[in-house]
């Protein structure tokens, strides 16, 4: 029986760190332009056309000169550390630059180190406020978004963060040299205008709200980051063992032998006071640790070597949470209900492979899974949606907004989608119910040709058996349910665990049959982000996110018109009518979501009295980890 969890979240390479919080912002607001540099220089932040913050939709909730976020103690006490381990399958650091190709970034740089022109505020649907940027400029048609740097702004180094250093970062993270998912990200900008030092407009090729919250959410580095001996930029991807020279809160102390990082507070960090950053980031040091192994990891944390332990497996949960240190109060155990929505965790099938290609077969595979059995601490609830956990998963009967948008593509759809939403077949943990699902398998199998032949394996027409391989770098033995339900089908499933630096190859090629992977947290429906795993340009980039394999007009249609919706209507119906395709075209077996986040932690923090609705644990993907930025230490001194 395997063991039910929750993934960490797999993307390609370039996602990591900070570039992971760059796909993940959103803007939507559209405002004026000014005439000049001089004026835009010279504008204060009330000017026409210049604010502090844009909603999506609405208004920001909080005004010009607001003193802190709601769910931060603007009072907490700085000082101790808090020591963590790597959140994610990451075992060991052999680079610091996150925006390129080869080797591996450490962990945290996006929380600690690199800063944006702008942060998400946590408690409202979308908004962004400006941190590096201390005003925001949108054109009326948006053809161009424009920022005026805060003259406080200041890198680890003293130096002022200039217009130029802002061109420098965009350049490198859309340059050759970057990562192609980050250059992918960045292609709807045109070109960037240095208009006077502290004033910089991106001009948009796309004129989308994804690539307006995209350039709001560039990261920015320092010109002088690795500087050659000619005293000229190296070449972006040989920029390798140099640490960045960033604007955040922290800078790093120490790197041991790729296993350990330690980041030190700057006791100079300019932004210290702005709203946006008052009663964050307290800890005087920051130390991560690696671990190769779950169990491992896990037993570190009961002996006191780490302070937060993130769990994604829920039979770890209920097992392994317990015991004196927790009878006794020294560690706390907590679910961490959030509002963020969830993407979908699912098995994906590779449609590259014949074997795929029907979606009887895909639909078969749906009934063979049993995931009311495997669930049965019911800790999670089941995946139907690639919106789970918000307004945009489809629900009964299209709307006759999603039907509009649905019936240009009838005659390429499946007829499902036209009718109620999608819901997995289910058993109750009932073997009648399971055998009944395992007979429509059956039905669906031999609609596709496939047959029982007398040595017990299914085969097709060609005398080929059923067989297939599923790749993870997890833990073996987690399959067994679903093999034993497949093998009564005739089907083979070998399970194949590698690491994870050959899983993460083999993903970049899609060199793979079926594999598990967890979708991204979101607010609002992110186009960019969907684009890259279900549009058809995708599925032939090698490095993307198009595992499935997807081409699909439809799913291309109706993305783009998430990326152009006005509304909230227009962005509920067009996600709703893509959740339909995506669902009912079985282009993967869903799996789990949870609307908490499960985690155990050292009784010794101080915490804000109100959580945001949207945030993370202990991971930037998008959202902050609240507890890594806004959590202090109760009592310093004995730290």
């Amino acid at each position: 029986m395997r063991a039910m969890s929750m993934l960490p979240p797999v993307r390609p390479r370039f996602l990591y760190g900070v570039a992971l919080w760059l796909l993940s912002l959103a803007v939507a607001s559209a405002q004026g332009q000014p005439a000049s540099a001089a004026l835009a220089a010279q504008a204060p932040i009330s000017a026409p056309g210049w604010t502090h913050a844009y909603a999506a939709f609405g208004q920001p909730k909080y005004p010009p000169g607001f003193t802190h976020f709601d769910y931060v103690n603007p009072d907490a006490p700085k000082g101790g550390t808090i020591n963590l381990r790597n959140p994610d399958r990451r075992s060991s650091f052999d680079k610091f630059n996150p925006f390129t190709v080869k080797g591996n970034s450490p962990t945290g740089l996006g929380i600690f180190m690199f800063e944006a022109l702008t942060v998400l505020g946590s408690d409202e649907l979308q908004t962004m406020y400006g941190l590096l940027a201390e005003a925001i400029a949108v054109a009326p048609d948006k053809s161009s978004i424009s920022f005026r740097l805060n003259p406080k702004a200041r890198f680890s180094n003293g130096d002022a963060v200039t217009a130029e250093d802002v061109k420098y970062s965009f350049e490198s993270m859309s340059g050759k040299y970057a990562a192609p998912g980050l250059r992918a990200a960045l292609a709807g900008v045109e070109r960037i205008v240095v208009l006077d030092e502290r004033t910089v407009r991106f001009e948009l090729r796309e004129r989308t709200n994804d690539t307006l919250f995209t350039v709001g959410g560039l990261a920015v580095f320092s010109r002088k980051w690795a500087l050659g001996p000619d005293g000229q930029p190296k070449r972006f991807d040989e920029i390798v063992s140099e640490y960045p020279l960033t604007s955040g809160p922290y800078t790093i102390g120490k790197a041991d032998s790729g296993r350990r990082l330690e980041f030190r507070r700057n006791p100079d960090y300019w932004a210290r006071d702005l709203g946006v950053r008052r009663g964050m980031f307290n800890w005087d040091r920051v130390v991560y640790r690696y671990y190769s192994d779950q169990a491992v990891a896990r037993e570190a944390f009961k002996a006191g070597e780490f302070d937060i332990y993130k769990e994604y497996s829920g039979r770890a949960w209920v097992r392994q949470h317990k015991g004196v240190k927790w009878d006794d109060g020294r560690i706390k155990k907590d679910l961490f209900e959030t509002s963020v929505g969830q993407g979908l965790q699912a098995y994906l099938l590779n449609l590259r492979r014949p074997l795929f290609q029907d979606i009887r077969v895909r639909e078969a595979l749906d009934y063979s899974y049993d995931f009311d059995t495997i669930n049965r601490l019911g800790l999670y609830k089941r995946a139907e949606s690639q919106f789970n956990n918000s307004e945009f998963a489809a629900q009964g009967l299209p709307s006759p907004g999603e039907l509009k948008l649905l019936e240009p593509f009838r005659a390429e759809l499946p007829p499902e989608v036209f009718g109620p939403a999608y819901r997995a077949p289910t058993t109750g943990r009932d073997p009648k119910r399971l055998r009944q699902n395992l007979l429509k398998a059956r039905e669906l199998l031999a609609q596709a040709g496939w047959k029982l032949a007398p040595d017990g394996k299914l085969r097709n027409a060609k005398g080929e058996a059923f067989e297939f391989e599923y790749l993870s770098p997890g833990e073996p033995g987690r399959m067994t349910d679903w093999q034993a339900n497949l093998e009564k089908l005739g089907i083979h499933m070998r399970e194949r665990n590698v690491d994870f630096a050959l899983y993460r190859r083999r993903l970049e090629e899609y060199d793979f049959d079926m594999i598990a992977i967890a979708g991204g947290d979101f607010t609002l429906p992110d186009a960019t982000g969907l684009l890259s795993t279900f549009g058809s340009k995708a599925a032939d980039e090698k490095g993307d996110n198009n595992f499935r394999g997807v081409k699909s007009r439809a799913a291309d249609h109706l993305i783009k018109l998430i990326s152009e919706a006005k509304t909230l209507d227009e962005l509920r119906d067009a996600a709703r009518a893509l959740d339909r395709v995506i669902m009912w075209s079985h282009w993967q077996v869903p799996d789990l979501y949870a609307s908490d986040q499960k985690a155990s932690y050292w009784d010794k923090f101080g915490m804000p009295e109100r959580r945001p609705r949207y945030f993370t644990i202990d991971t930037a993907s998008g959202f902050p980890a609240w507890p890594l930025e806004t959590w202090w230490i109760k009592d310093p001194a004995k730290r």
